[in-house]
This record gives structure tokens, C-alpha cells and sequence, in this order.
């Protein structure tokens, strides 16, 4: 995890410390002696996929690098409820102070996973692949984008940089989609795959004709789908998106799309239920 390209796990929870402890937690450095050795557990209080246990622990270890994690689970991992995810021992001053950040990262992390999942479920007998979108937390897109892998979706472009996905406003600019489509030929590397975003059937042809990598399905009921499917016959890889929820992807799955995007996933999922109790404390 640590070794991902895009990981700025450090700074990113350097930060996010700094934000919730500023100069020292006043409460706990008025209620614990600085000395006070124990053990805490982290207990799932509901079922859910696990995501996030490095960042969760590295936040710790930020405060204090002498502390001990023994852990039940792994990311990835199917956590029943009620079960003791992991024990950290050692200062209580150092589990803490860092219980709220550590909780923060675990819990959005394992929701995004855990959503991501039910969203894979819906999709699995069918070639569609769940994605991504660039609505992430600010700050955060590492974190989100690893949580939708975890769940067993795919990301889609990480930002701005990796990808050209021409949209309604390029469109309006250039003038059309097959100009839109030219000059991201003749601007980008060769490399870069091109996906156009079309609202109905008359795009998907004009996306076709240019010559588009990928024709992304904008807002599109199931019957236009399978239409537009039909229509671009392999020329092109075909994306569905917008307002698409778990009651209605196994629809939009049927209709022979390669790729869904899910803009939910990240930014409106619901935080997983952890909780940290002190389960020991040495006299």
C-alpha cells in the first residue's frame, strides 16, 4: 500500500493530526499520566468489507512509534459483526489522541469498500465493471480511490493528467464532438485513451464516426442504452453514468455496457461502524 505511486499516506495523515490535535489533546493531557501503558481493541459493529487498516495504523504510529498492532483482519477482508478487528497496545495518551483521526480514515474507507462491494454483487453475471469518478473528498482521493479497489471496483481516471474524457462544456467549446475528438488527437500523447460523453443517440454516432476510444453514456434509460450498445457494435468500449444507485445497475449492467460509473461510491458513502474501547489498563 505504502508503495502505490499515488500514495501520500504521510503527509496527507500529518495533516489530518495536525487539523484535530493542533498544540496537544487537552483532555487526555489532563486525565492520563503521560506513562500509562494499556490496550485497546477496535470492534466492527456492523458487516462490512475492511479498508484502510494501514492508514489506520500509521496514524498511530505518527503519534508514537513504539506502539503494537496485532490484527485479526486484512484489507479486503469480510468483517462480521461484533468481531475485534485488531489490538493496539501500549501508551494510552499516544491511542487517544489518534483514536478520532484513525476512526475517521477506517470508517470512510471500509463504507466506500462495503458500498463498492454491494455494487460488484449487483453486476457479477454480467461484463460490466464498476467504477469510479473524480467525486472524492478533497485531500482524500488516494484513500477513496484505494477503498473502491478494495471493495472490487476499478478506477477510472485518477485526475485530470491520466485520461481525456471530453464533456459537455469541451464539446460546447470546440464546437462539436468530432473537432472535441481532433484536437484531442493531435494535443495529447498517443497514449491517452479518448472517451467523449454523449446525452443521446445521434452523439453515439457522431463519437463513433470520430473515432473515440471509449463513448461514455450520459444520463441514458436502459432501452436507449442497449440501443447505443448496439449502434457503436465494438468500435468503442461503452461507460454508463449518472444517477445510478443500487436498485437500478443490475438494469443498466444487462444492457451489454463495459463500464459503470458510480459517483456515489465516493461521494456520499456511509461511514462503517468501528468503535475503539480501552480494554486494559496496567497499574
Amino acid at each position: 500500500m505504502n508503495n502505490d505511486r499515488f500514495s501520500p499516506i504521510h503527509g496527507m495523515i500529518r495533516r489530518a493530526l495536525e487539523e484535530d490535535l493542533g498544540p496537544g489533546d487537552a483532555t487526555t493531557r489532563a486525565t492520563v499520566a503521560p506513562d500509562t501503558l494499556g490496550e485497546a481493541i477496535l470492534i466492527a459493529g456492523e458487516k462490512l468489507i475492511l479498508a484502510g487498516m494501514a492508514v489506520f495504523k500509521q496514524t498511530f504510529l505518527e503519534i508514537d512509534p513504539t506502539l503494537v498492532f496485532v490484527a485479526r483482519y486484512r484489507d479486503r477482508d469480510v468483517v462480521p459483526e461484533g468481531s475485534t478487528v485488531c489490538r493496539i497496545r501500549g501508551r494510552l495518551t499516544a491511542i487517544l489522541s489518534g483514536e478520532r483521526t484513525a476512526l475517521n480514515f477506517l470508517q470512510r474507507m471500509s463504507g466506500i469498500a462495503t458500498l463498492t462491494h454491494r455494487y460488484v454483487e449487483k453486476v457479477k453475471d454480467s461484463r460490466a465493471k464498476i467504477l469510479d469518478t473524480r467525486k472524492t473528498a478533497p485531500g482524500l482521493r488516494w484513500c477513496d480511490k484505494f477503498a473502491v479497489r478494495t471493495g472490487g471496483g476499478q478506477n477510472h481516471r485518477f485526475g485530470l493528467f491520466d485520461g481525456i474524457l471530453i464533456k459537455d462544456n469541451h464539446i460546447a467549446v470546440a464546437g462539436s464532438i468530432s473537432k472535441a475528438v481532433s484536437l484531442a488527437r493531435e494535443g495529447s500523447a498517443h497514449t491517452l485513451r479518448v472517451e467523449v460523453e454523449v446525452e443521446d443517440l445521434a452523439g453515439v454516432s457522431e463519437a463513433c464516426k470520430a473515432g473515440a476510444d471509449i463513448i461514455l453514456l450520459d444520463n441514458m434509460k436502459p432501452p436507449e442504452m442497449k440501443e447505443a450498445v448496439s449502434l457503436i457494435n465494438g468500435s468503442a468500449l461503452v461507460e454508463a453514468s449518472g444517477g445510478i444507485t443500487l436498485d437500478t445497475v443490475g438494469d443498466i449492467a444487462s444492457t451489454g455496457v463495459d463500464f459503470i460509473s458510480v459517483g456515489a461510491l465516493t461521494h456520499s458513502p456511509e461511514a462503517a461502524d468501528f468503535s475503539l474501547e480501552i480494554s486494559h489498563v496496567e497499574s
